[in-house]
């Protein structure tokens, strides 16, 4: 994994991507002083899975979210957050709908009732 803070995300391939990955996993599991075994069983994966996702090889998403719950790195998910946030479209919708002026409220009479027969 490189030190370079201006990594091109988008010029690397899968497998590089799935090293990198990899190795922010080792990384972080490193730092923590944890074992590949003690990390694997508690996340429910085998040793040689987490093996595999060190070296950047394919395992399943459910088992990545597992070692990230396990080394306490689920705050990566929030990169995957969706922001509600208004369409310029539906903005101007609502502005052109927004209230420009206060109306008097006078009751209109009906013709019929200002007869008093």
């Amino acid at each position: 994994m490189s030190d370079n803070p201006y990594i091109n995300w988008l010029s690397m391939s899968d497998k590089a991507l799935i090293g990198t990955i990899g190795s922010f996993v080792q990384h972080h599991r490193l730092n923590q002083n944890k074992s590949q075994s003690s990390v694997a069983e508690d996340a429910g994966i085998s040793r040689s899975t987490l093996s595999l996702l060190e070296r950047g090889e394919k395992i399943t998403l459910n088992s990545l979210i597992q070692v990230l719950r396990v080394l306490d790195l689920l705050y990566i998910m929030n990169a995957f957050k969706i922001n509600n946030e208004i369409s310029p479209i539906e903005y101007a919708r609502l502005q052109k709908n927004k209230r420009q002026r206060a109306r008097n409220k006078s009751k209109t009479l009906n013709s019929n009732e200002d007869l008093e027969w």
